[in-house]
């Protein structure tokens, strides 16, 4: 969380809702799975020790608390949901530090280079499996059987599709052409689709007819895809604009910024991209010519104004619904975080 600056006013208050849910489903859970799993939350250290502070409360939580928010009187009531969300989101970041492979999740040796891809795996298993059980303790805050069964299939569905995204996601770093269309097809998949079940099962939690959550999952899929273009501008120029994260370049993940380059420059850049995609591993100093390449392209401006448009769509969509303004102001600052791209 260090160096982390978030613009929701409630943030403190949704995320003390949302360490109280996850610190009550862990209770009476025991065990080396769960140390490890407590150890990823940033709640211990490798020696099992308390570490201070609330657990971070990542955007797709923070979406569930502000769709409730905008519907009902009390945010409190969708904390087993956001609880949910945020567990199924740390199993795709334990899975995905083993896919990567990144050595270091948040501010600490991530899972699996402690103890292995393989434990990794399977701590990332059992935080999907404890999303699931996690978001039945809906029933306990008033909410009808039907209705938690809805939130359940929400969110093995976004679940399903996060898998899919991520399948093409691995897929297009075997590729140079990647279309800007299947990219948006994949951000929507790998991360619109648990953004969008945020939204619709915070509207669940608060009450809402099914039009409204379907209204909800829709603008909350927007809003995801919005994240994650803000999340990959940063990826290649640095929160800063300094170009300092080439990581996802090395790993020759295809994100907007380089698929715009490639379907609109000159076959000249196109060629000298493809050359140096071609190589087996990529160096330091590749990633500092497609930096350059793509700022000559203009493409960090394009991907930018792409976000901007994606997080206006979302927030046109949480209007439609009909919910007065002075009830979005949490969606408002949702929007503003999806286009900063705070991780």
């Amino acid at each position: 969380m260090e160096g982390r600056i978030i613009p929701i006013p409630k943030y403190e208050a949704y995320q003390q809702a949302l360490d109280q849910e996850l610190r009550d489903v862990f209770e009476s859970r025991q065990g080396f799975l769960y140390d490890v799993l407590r150890y990823h939350l940033g709640w211990v250290d490798q020696a099992k020790q308390p570490v201070a502070g609330a657990s971070p409360l990542n955007f797709q939580a923070a979406i569930v608390f502000a769709a409730c928010d905008a519907l009902a009187n009390d945010f409190h009531q969708a904390a087993p949901a956001a609880a949910a969300v945020e567990l199924v989101h740390n199993f795709t970041l334990v899975h995905g530090d083993v896919q990567s492979p990144r050595t270091v999740a948040e501010d600490r040796p991530s899972v699996w280079w402690v103890w292995g891809p393989a434990q990794a795996i399977n701590a990332g298993d059992g935080l999907h499996a404890l999303g699931r059980t996690t978001i039945m303790r809906l029933a306990q805050r008033g909410v009808p059987a039907e209705r938690v069964l809805r939130s359940v299939l929400a969110l093995d569905r976004a679940c399903l599709a996060l898998c899919e995204g991520q399948f093409l996601d691995l897929d297009f770093q075997d590729r140079l052409m990647v279309t800007s269309g299947a990219y948006y097809d994949m951000i929507g998949r790998k991360t619109g689709a648990l953004a969008g079940c945020a939204a619709e099962i915070g509207a669940v939690a608060a009450g809402a007819d099914d039009a409204v959550c379907d209204s909800f999952h829709q603008a909350g899929r927007s809003l995801g895809m919005a994240w994650q273009l803000s999340l990959d501008v940063a990826d290649l120029w640095g929160q800063s604009g300094d170009g300092m994260t080439p990581n996802n370049l090395l790993n020759k993940k295809k994100s907007l910024p380089l698929i715009h380059t490639l379907e609109n420059s000159p076959i000249s850049t196109k060629r000298e991209l493809g050359n140096i995609y071609a190589k087996r591993v990529l160096e330091p100093d590749d990633a500092a010519r497609i930096i350059a390449i793509l700022d000559d392209a203009n493409a960090r401006g394009f991907a930018e104004q792409k976000a901007a448009e994606l997080a206006q769509e979302a927030l046109d969509g949480f209007k439609a619904v009909g919910v007065s303004n002075d009830r979005l102001d949490s969606i408002h600052d949702i929007t503003k975080w999806a286009v900063e791209g705070n991780g």
